[in-house]
């Protein structure tokens, strides 16, 4: 996981740096988890184990294949009224989909009747958003663990299930059944606002052992602002909350982002070449690539 902005500017440098419309050149990963295995049965034994097979009796001694490991749970705190966090989280999740990633967006029922997620639309290849009824943080989380189960049976590249939590679900301490792990944040590079996210993780590590926290810094214009802004909020949250954040890169600002919230689509749909969607492409590999390196039912 990357621990620090220097570790993942290799996603950004030296296009970012260099201009403010400056393209990013990075492939989508290609790792795939799993394999196969097969094997030979020979004389009499073989003969008996296949004849059980066909008769449905397990053999003796048979070790089942394991079944796969969940898909990462990814919780972002997100209020009712915050569009634009909402929509970097679709993209997101829309970019992780388009990268062969197993994706879907869990969000509270009331959801259905605000404008966060106006732009998701049945039937089509998008991210499966799912509504749940839910009345706490842990209702909201099993939803989503069941969801991570069911979907890793198909899933040959991992995934993530994005999932929107009220923030002040978060603020209302831990509980043994909200089995929070995993939490990715946005953060601009303003003092104010700085200074609102770190109180927020103070707020959600004080009941939460073992928390981990990805940041992302948005509204940059230059690689040097977004860095600058990590490094102070990281410093602050080791100093005071013993916690070390993980960095998951910039993502520009840029007026396409606007459009595409009043468009209701993901950015990468209404302006796949702008600075935006290729930053926003690049954040969405770093989660990703971090979903395949671990197993957080």
């Amino acid at each position: 996981m990357p621990r620090d902005l220097s570790d993942v500017l290799h996603y950004f440098l030296p296009e970012l740096e260099r201009a403010p419309d400056a393209r990013s050149d990075v492939g989508p990963g290609s790792g795939r988890l799993g394999g196969a295995r097969s094997a030979r049965t020979t004389g009499v034994a073989g003969a008996d184990r296949a004849a059980n097979a066909r008769r449905r009796i397990p053999w003796p001694g048979a070790v089942s294949a394991p079944a796969p490991a969940p898909l990462s749970v990814l919780c972002v705190p997100i209020g009712e009224r915050d569009l634009v966090h909402a929509a970097f989280t679709w993209s997101l999740a829309v970019e992780t989909a388009r990268q062969g990633g197993s994706v879907a967006l869990v969000a509270p029922e009331d959801d259905r009747h605000t404008p966060l997620w106006s732009g998701p639309r049945s039937g089509t290849s998008e991210p499966e958003l799912v509504y749940c009824r839910a009345e706490a943080l842990a209702d909201l989380r099993q939803t989503a663990a069941d969801l991570a189960v069911e979907r890793s049976r198909s899933a040959r590249q991992g995934g993530i299930i994005f999932t929107r939590i009220p923030p002040r679900w978060l603020d209302e301490g831990g509980d043994r059944r909200d089995a929070i792990r995993w939490i990715l944040m946005f953060s601009s590079p303003r003092r104010e606002d700085a200074t609102a996210t770190f109180e927020r993780i103070e707020r959600m590590v004080k009941d939460r052992p073992g928390l981990e926290i990805g940041i992302t810094i948005h509204g940059v214009r230059r690689i040097a602002e977004a860095r600058d802004a990590f490094d102070e909020l990281a410093r602050r949250c080791e100093e005071r909350l013993g916690l070390a954040l993980a960095s998951y890169g910039l993502l520009t600002d840029d007026l396409d982002i606007y459009r595409a919230i009043a468009a209701g689509r993901s950015i990468g749909e209404t302006h796949p070449d702008s600075p935006a969607a290729r930053a926003l492409a690049d954040v969405a590999r770093l989660i990703y690539e971090d979903a395949r390196s671990r197993v957080l039912g």
